[in-house]
């Protein structure tokens, strides 16, 4: 492989079970993949991958509390996390890893201390939500604005926990002031948010967040799953793209720019 490859890595644990999508997406969009077992770190080391990617699933069966178990077993790790993360590199949580990333309080991490603000609940509707739906970005941040600024895009939802829900107020303010909500649910025309399109009843409908650098990266929808416009589902609406192919591309382009 070229020496130049930018190299992805998966984190995985037992119950994860989207790595596998989330290995082609990346590879699709020209990162070299690599899955990384939790029990692996240390002999793979976060400094040698260009970007992080922890997928969806159940880790640890979901017990105590969803990603909880996977943070803890991340937590010996957290000062080469943190050194990963100030190097400007992208970690991204999908879904499951959204909950991680949560529990070991990198997201939204608003004062930059590590503390833990937010929690991702059980849905409103009190059951999995297991369908599509639609974001639309609500963002400056430089990772996606090139291809996702000014339009609708579906998205397939698969969680029971999801309900984004901070500590207080003025996390909520902090985030809104640092630019920090990158995705907002919403219906194929972009009037509507209640339920069902807001799947968990989220606050301010957020999707997806960032910490305040915009470089830790947390959301629900699972872009991995709808790569190519065919997996999409058909709503009238006619798509050249997979909304997978262009988040994925957003990274490896903007991942491709950062200092060596």
């Amino acid at each position: 492989m070229p020496n130049n490859e930018l190299k992805a890595g998966i984190l995985r644990m037992e119950g994860t079970n989207n790595e596998e999508e989330a290995f082609y997406s990346l590879k699709r969009s020209g990162f070299d993949s690599e899955y990384v077992h939790i029990s692996e770190i240390g002999k793979k080391r976060f400094e040698n991958y260009d970007l992080l990617f922890i997928p969806g699933g159940f880790s640890a069966g979901d017990y105590i509390r969803a990603g909880s178990i996977f943070a803890a077993r991340l937590m010996p790790h957290m000062h080469d996390l943190e050194k990963f993360i100030d190097s400007g590199k992208i970690l991204i949580g999908v879904c499951n890893g959204f909950q991680v990333l949560s529990e070991l309080g990198l997201l939204p991490d608003s004062d930059g201390k590590k503390n833990r603000s937010m929690v991702l609940a059980v849905n409103n509707s009190n059951r999995f939500e297991c369908r599509y739906t639609y974001v639309r970005y609500t963002s400056r941040n430089k990772i996606f604005r090139k291809y996702f600024s000014d339009r609708i895009f579906q998205v397939p939802v698969a969680h029971m926990e999801g309900k984004v829900m901070f500590d207080s107020d003025k996390t909520l303010d902090s985030v809104l002031d640092n630019d920090q909500m990158l995705f907002q649910y919403t219906n194929e025309k972009g009037t509507d948010s209640s339920y069902p399109w807001n799947p968990n009843g989220s606050i301010m409908d957020i999707a997806a967040l960032s910490n305040r650098s915009g470089n830790v990266i947390g959301l629900m929808p699972h872009p991995e799953r709808v790569y190519y416009s065919y997996q999409l589902m058909h709503d009238g609406n006619v798509y050249e793209d997979g909304t997978g192919k262009l988040f994925f591309d957003s990274l490896y382009q903007y991942t491709r720019k950062l200092p060596a």
